[in-house]
């Protein structure tokens, strides 16, 4: 169900489990990419929530949530942050996509401490954004541009997949403010953690579907090679959206990522 959490005067929703928390039970945060929201998660939080504590966030200005956008990485790992001592859930695993990633990366390297682990899907040291959205968003549209909608689903799903799955990301991605995907896509663009990497003292779950465009493979490769305790799953028939293109494949390496970590970190 859908909750908000109000964090400094701005109301955050999350979609979180029905039942009460179980502290006895592992804890995913999970954060879309950008210009998102929590419902890409749902192949995720439909399944999963029996098993585990879930918040599915919406990060600031997007979806349900108040407030606007950030265009820095280091800003929304704040806003995580404030949410997770909201929910004062202990060792949490985040799970993110894209920028949402990418926000998990710079979480583990800023405060390792808070977390239990990572799962990054699609992403990288650096993550560059096609030149092309960032102008076009730049001219501020009064919504976001059919030719940009086009592009990312066209990015973003593997070939096979398009037919299939374009329409739930053509209606995410058309809700989303044009100045926040244009700060989301800046922030992506912006990152570079190729020093910091070796900083990411977590376990980590790479993972990277084999037709991603948006961000090619070769970029999860190099971002597991500079992690210590990172895993490293290229998912075949996937592109950029993996949890949506191959939900079973993809909920079956969370869960048993997630039971190793239970294994290993006291709660």
């Amino acid at each position: 169900m859908l909750k908000y959490f109000e964090i400094e005067s701005v109301e955050i929703a999350c979609w979180v489990n029905n039942s009460d928390v179980d502290a006895c039970k592992q804890n995913l945060v999970f954060i879309h990419g950008s210009g998102g929201n929590h419902s890409i998660w749902s192949h995720q939080y439909g399944r999963l929530h029996k098993k585990y504590n879930i918040a599915a966030v919406n990060l600031p200005g997007h979806g349900h949530s108040g407030g606007k956008g950030e265009k820095d990485v280091r800003d929304y790992c704040l806003w995580i942050k404030k949410l997770l001592a909201e929910f004062d859930w202990k060792r949490s695993v985040l799970v993110g996509h894209s920028l949402g990633a990418a926000i998990a990366l710079q979480f583990a390297i800023n405060y390792p401490e808070e977390i239990a682990g990572i799962v990054c899907i699609g992403c990288g040291m650096k993550m560059p954004v096609n030149p092309f959205f960032l102008e076009f968003l730049q001219t501020n549209p009064p919504e976001v541009p059919v030719e940009i909608i086009d592009l990312i689903c066209k990015y973003s799903l593997a070939k096979k997949n398009r037919s299939k799955y374009s329409a739930p990301l053509r209606k995410s991605i058309s809700q989303s403010k044009v100045d926040v995907l244009y700060g989301d896509l800046s922030a992506c663009n912006e990152l570079d953690i190729t020093r910091e990497t070796g900083k990411i003292s977590v376990p980590a779950l790479i993972i990277c579907g084999a037709e991603d465009k948006m961000t090619p493979p070769d970029l999860s490769r190099a971002l597991a090679a500079g992690i210590r305790k990172a895993t490293l799953e290229i998912v075949e028939g996937a592109g950029h959206m993996v949890m949506l293109e191959r939900p079973t494949e993809f909920n079956t390496s969370l869960d048993k990522f997630a039971a190793l970590i239970s294994a290993v970190v006291p709660r």
